[in-house]
């Protein structure tokens, strides 16, 4: 539901003008016109919300602004929300509602995230992945109201990092975006990390997590910054086990639960596709059964 379809939807319930509506908020009366209208009078565009008068319409009917955000469903709503939540914490944001008009912004290179909706316009957000993944390894985030595991597996092989399910808390995707960026910037090239070795062997592989390089057999491999940071992970405790839930916290630094599972699964599988590998005969990834995986 829209913001504006929220805004009339409560007063007609509760039998208030607009004038009223927006002296219980504390908002002007034009501000409140234009929101439920979703259009700004000045330029005849669809009209973003500011995070403060969010807090203050939520604060009117009476809700959390976690549970009026839950009532929004509308796409371009909740990117422009996500865009002001970003932008609070001063992040330089590009938004765009359709594959199309996002496309250019893509090819400039110039992004160091994507945060991508599943339902769009004129394309799939499955098909704008594997668009991106063709060309860039920068964190990809899927947005998606479907709930079934399939979705999430898909999202995950076609080369997303993080999948987050509406209705969330935008300050949930703040923190997913910052968990993000932080293994990104890490293992871009230029940004040393101290006390880590410059390189990782096992085999024919190797790693440089310096430059942000894989090298098979002296062939590189495009990675993504989860696939890398799990692949090192694995690398430093060459000849152990580790976990899933030790993955987790090294990679995600969330603590394991069992509806996540699959998520390391599939990245595990994208990783031995990578390198070459087998579940059957392994050269490099092992699983071992009920406990995790080890190199």
């Amino acid at each position: 539901m829209l913001l504006g379809d929220i805004i009339y939807k409560y007063r007609t319930e509760n039998d208030l003008s607009l004038r009223a509506f927006a002296n219980k908020c504390g908002l002007s009366y034009t501000y409140i016109s234009m929101l439920e209208k979703n259009k700004d009078y000045r330029t005849g565009k669809p009209i973003a919300p500011t995070l403060e008068s969010v807090k203050y319409i939520a604060n009117a009917m009476n809700l959390s602004i976690d549970e009026l955000l839950k009532i929004i469903d509308d796409e371009q709503d909740i990117a422009d929300l996500l865009e002001v939540y970003l932008k609070n914490e001063n992040y330089v944001v590009y938004k765009f509602y359709c594959a199309t008009d996002a496309m250019s912004c893509i090819e400039s290179g110039d992004i160091d995230l994507a945060i991508l909706d599943i339902m769009l316009p004129d394309m799939n957000g499955f098909s704008l992945c594997q668009l991106i993944r063709k060309k860039y390894t920068y964190p990809i985030i899927m947005l998606t109201a479907k709930i079934e595991e399939t979705d999430k597996i898909t999202g995950l092989t076609l080369g997303a990092d993080d999948y987050v399910t509406k209705p969330f808390r935008p300050l949930e995707v703040v923190a997913r975006v910052k968990a993000q960026l932080r293994r990104y910037k890490k293992y871009s090239p230029g940004i040393i990390t101290e006390k880590i070795p410059s390189e990782l062997s096992y085999n024919k592989l190797c790693l440089n997590v310096q430059t942000h390089e894989c090298l098979l057999d002296g062939e590189p491999v495009s990675l993504t910054p989860t696939e890398f940071s799990i692949l090192q992970v694995l690398l430093e405790s060459a000849g152990n086990v580790v976990s899933i839930e030790e993955l987790f916290h090294a990679v995600w630094k969330d603590e394991y639960y069992s509806k996540n599972s699959s998520t390391i699964t599939v990245h595990i599988r994208h990783l031995r596709e990578k390198l070459k590998d087998t579940s059957d005969t392994p050269q490099y990834i092992k699983t071992i059964w009920g406990v995790g995986y080890k190199i």
